[in-house]
């Protein structure tokens, strides 16, 4: 490619009223770049690591003194082994949540306070369906949405009044369901990757293909 060198233009002596004009444009455009600019800053900075920036409930609740209704499904040996160790991982208190008796099933269910987040273990381990339209009875949509968080693939299910999480990659399954009236239901569940890690082995049969690592 040949470079093509432009004579440069001659230049124009500007009277003074246009002078004034492009003075003012800029004196103008400038506040209005900055304007925009923070805008996008705004829009596009990744959410900050603080703590106080952390999930949370939209407003503190009393805490009623009674259990929290839960299933308890008879688990065999191994599940309720598995179960045993994660709910001796669980914390008494999440996110300044306190935590709560359950009406049955200590051993594999956990709540903290109200209205309610729970975890379940042993919950029956979802697969994933066969067609994108459809397949199995209560499989896993394809196009459901997967969530990779802290090690763990959670199976993210939204509903009119909760969230619902299921591990997707363990040999026990796991449920968490967190209220849609807190923020961030996602990192909610989140909480309760560490312990699963701990104390679940991980299986590869029936991962979505978005949650193998």
């Amino acid at each position: 490619m040949v470079d093509v060198d432009t004579p440069p233009a001659k230049s124009k002596k500007s009277d003074p009223a246009t002078r004034g004009a492009a003075l003012w444009a800029t004196l103008i455009a400038v506040p209005i770049a900055v304007i925009v600019g923070l805008v996008a800053f705004a829009q596009f900075t990744p959410e900050s690591d603080d703590p106080a920036a952390a999930p949370s409930a939209s407003a503190p609740v009393a805490v009623p003194s009674t259990p929290v209704q839960l299933a308890a499904p008879r688990l065999d040996e191994r599940t309720t082994q598995v179960c045993l160790a994660v709910t001796s991982q669980l914390p008494t208190e999440l996110r300044g949540l306190p935590g709560r008796k359950v009406t049955a099933g200590p051993e594999q269910n956990a709540a903290w306070g109200e209205p309610p987040v729970t975890l379940e273990c042993g919950v029956t381990q979802p697969t994933m369906c066969e067609r994108i339209d459809g397949g199995h009875e209560g499989c896993v949509p394809l196009d459901a949405t997967m969530l990779a968080m802290d090690g763990v693939c959670w199976w993210a299910k939204d509903g009119p009044a909760t969230d619902v999480f299921t591990t997707m990659d363990r040999e026990v399954a796991v449920q968490v369901t967190v209220p849609g009236s807190y923020t961030q239901t996602g990192q909610w569940a989140n909480e309760f990757s560490e312990p699963v890690v701990k104390t679940v082995k991980s299986t590869t049969k029936g991962v979505p293909s978005g949650c193998k690592g």
